[in-house]
């Protein structure tokens, strides 16, 4: 039991350790996935889409960098830039949103790159403090089932 906690334990130091050497890479992956979603933003319910909806209503934000970012994009020829950048949905026609003047007025102007990035590295010490919670109740379970490991081994001889 003890050496299974203790693989559990490295796993654990390794995953983090990995995460916070490679938070740079996660950050660039993170921002090139955002900007593929975009892209390929259309209005049929894929689990991509979706995600960029909730994201930006969820964090008040559009695009990646700022709103501008959905005129690359093929959507927006077709419909401007999507409703889930609206800061009111009555407020927000497709007129509006077309023309990206008028939508500034209308939509969130922060990207959501920076709005995601920012809100995970502010929950990191949460995260860290949990995690170090769960590592000290793993370094006692351990070390309690050696000890009881050791007085069962010491004992194992001992006459009725």
């Amino acid at each position: 039991y003890a050496m299974l906690l203790s693989l559990i334990f490295l796993i654990v130091l390794v995953a983090a350790v990995v995460g916070f050497v490679f938070r740079h890479e996660i950050k660039t992956n993170f921002e090139s996935n955002l900007n593929l979603a975009l892209r390929d933003y259309n209005v049929t319910a894929d689990r991509h889409s979706e995600a960029v909806d909730t994201i930006q209503r969820t964090l008040h934000c559009c695009g990646v960098q700022n709103y501008s970012d959905w005129e690359r994009t093929d959507y927006f020829t077709q419909r401007g830039i999507p409703r889930s950048c609206c800061k009111s949905q009555d407020d927000c026609s497709e007129e509006d949103l077309k023309d990206l003047s008028k939508a500034k007025l209308k939509v969130f102007v922060d990207g959501c790159f920076f709005l995601v990035t920012s809100t995970m590295e502010s929950k990191m010490s949460v995260v860290a403090g949990i995690s170090f919670g769960i590592a000290c109740f793993q370094l006692v379970g351990i070390i309690l089932a050696c000890c009881l490991s050791q007085y069962i081994t010491n004992n194992q001889y001992e006459m009725v």
